[in-house]
This record gives structure tokens, C-alpha cells and sequence, in this order.
């Protein structure tokens, strides 16, 4: 009897010792339910964090053409103009080459290579456009003449305006 009086009072001990649990078993539950929302929240949060930039990527806003119908590209003195032989203007965003091919000759094209888009460049020494990225080569009327670029330069008019007073006269590009 006193066997089976310790065992009792150890089973009243172990009863007392254990944590009062729940009856109903929400506590549980509603920790489950946490757990899955933080985690599909996280895991759309990182779903949206990857594709909204290759979304912005592949749609990128729509930039407006400029609107410029000519620029001033500076004196026919210049002195880039003077020592290399060419110069890069800004045609609104469009990059614009301004040669000068001769004394008083100068001619203006996209200043873009029309193979991949890359910024062309006067070679004065063999009286060609070049472009350094695959070799692509323009004659002085912007004709593709080697490499592979697909198509001409756009062709853009160069007009003297005389300003007054012996300054010298300046150079104004336009659409051709």
C-alpha cells in the first residue's frame, strides 16, 4: 500500500509540474496561421521584389522625342571642331557628329552607329566615319561603306550663320 501511495502522490506531482495546456486548441492554431502568413507574405514579397525590375526592364516608360528642330554647335572656330576634326553635339538627347571635311565644308549625321547603337567617331587621316565597337565604317555622306552596319547614318543639314561685329560664324545643325 505504501507502494502504490507514492506512486499516486508521484502522478500528483507530475500533474502539478505539467503546464496548464488549452482546452479548445486555438493557441496552437492561431500560431500555425501566423506562421503561414509571415511566410506567404515573405514569399511574395520577394516574388514581387525579383519581377517588378525585369518587369520595368522589358517596359521601359516611353521618353518623348525631343522636339528641337536645330541646335547651335558652336563657332566654325572651335577649337575641338579644329583639332580633331569632328565634334559630338547634343541634338536634344540624340548624339550628333559634326565633321569638318573641309575648309569651309562641314556635315552633320547621327553620331549612333546603326549596327548597335554605339557612338561613331572621324577618322580624318582615311576620310571615313568609324565605329570602334565591331569595326563598322561610314564614307562622308554617311553611306555604309564596311563593317556590319545595316543601313546609312541619318544625314543632318549644317547651316554658317554670320553673326556681326568680326566674330566668327557659328554652325547650326538641323534635320535634314
Amino acid at each position: 500500500m505504501d507502494r502504490e501511495h507514492q506512486n499516486q502522490d508521484h502522478q500528483n506531482q507530475d500533474h502539478q509540474n505539467q503546464e496548464p495546456q488549452a482546452t479548445s486548441g486555438e493557441e496552437p492554431a492561431s500560431r500555425r496561421r501566423f506562421l503561414n502568413w509571415f511566410l506567404g507574405t515573405s514569399a511574395g514579397a520577394l516574388l514581387a521584389a525579383v519581377v517588378y525590375p525585369i518587369v520595368r526592364f522589358i517596359s521601359p516608360p516611353d521618353i518623348p522625342e525631343a522636339t528641337t528642330s536645330q541646335i547651335e554647335a558652336g563657332p566654325v572656330n572651335d577649337p575641338e571642331l579644329l583639332e580633331k576634326g569632328f565634334k559630338i553635339v547634343h541634338f536634344g538627347s540624340m548624339p550628333v557628329i559634326l565633321i569638318k571635311a573641309g575648309e569651309s565644308d562641314f556635315r552633320a549625321f547621327s553620331a549612333t552607329c546603326t549596327h548597335l547603337d554605339c557612338i561613331v567617331e572621324y577618322r580624318p587621316a582615311k576620310h571615313l566615319i568609324w565605329c570602334n565597337c565591331h569595326n563598322g565604317r561610314y564614307d562622308l555622306t554617311g553611306k555604309n561603306v564596311g563593317g556590319p552596319p545595316p543601313r546609312p547614318l541619318d544625314p543632318f543639314t549644317v547651316h554658317q550663320v554670320r553673326r556681326g561685329g568680326g566674330q566668327p560664324a557659328m554652325l547650326v545643325v538641323s534635320r535634314a
